[in-house]
């Protein structure tokens, strides 16, 4: 990322109040394994889980809006204490809309995190977007930030370091831990 592209991004990140993650492909790998009934199989990386954490700490909101359903999602959800999930979500926009209304919010102090075409309704609403280096060539050039790592593999956990950093409490939030 170019010194000007990245100045960009953390100006925006800066203005962040909600971070909204996609599941498949952002917050997992986007493989989809299936159990021996039918299942669906989800692995989530526990840096992406801590990074989370550590945003709703420095009262950022989280949300998660999937297009797909999963009983796991609603599980990792409860587990992180995601804000608000909204699955089967076929029109992201609109469940960004009713998003931003129930929680009085504006599009400006949202982030969102997606890989695919079906992401782009929100990505070019919020204030902040970013994406993985694995997504759609489309999503990519329009993500104000582009992880190294891959969705699944601490992809979440970079920009929620990035939006702590932007917001100057990346040195408190690691402090706990250096004690």
């Amino acid at each position: 990322m170019t010194t000007q592209a990245n100045q960009l991004a953390t100006e925006r990140a800066k203005q962040v109040r909600l971070m909204i993650f996609d599941v498949d492909g952002v917050l997992t790998d986007g493989g989809l394994r299936y159990g021996a009934q039918g299942e669906t199989i989800k692995t989530f990386h526990v840096l992406d889980g801590h990074g989370i954490k550590l945003l709703q700490q420095f009262n950022v909101k989280t949300a998660i809006i999937s297009a797909r359903k999963s009983e796991i999602v609603v599980q990792r959800a409860k587990d992180l204490g995601i804000d608000w999930l909204r699955q089967g979500a076929q029109d992201k926009r609109a469940a960004f809309e009713e998003l931003l209304t129930e929680l009085g919010m504006h599009a400006e102090q949202c982030g969102y995190m997606g890989d695919d075409l079906v992401d782009l309704p929100v990505m070019t609403r919020v204030g902040f977007c970013a994406s993985v280096p694995n997504a759609h060539p489309e999503v990519r050039t329009r993500a104000h930030l582009v992880t190294d790592a891959a969705g699944g593999h601490g992809a979440a956990r970079e920009v929620c370091d990035f939006i702590l950093r932007a917001q100057g409490n990346y040195e408190a939030a690691l402090a706990p831990y250096l004690r």
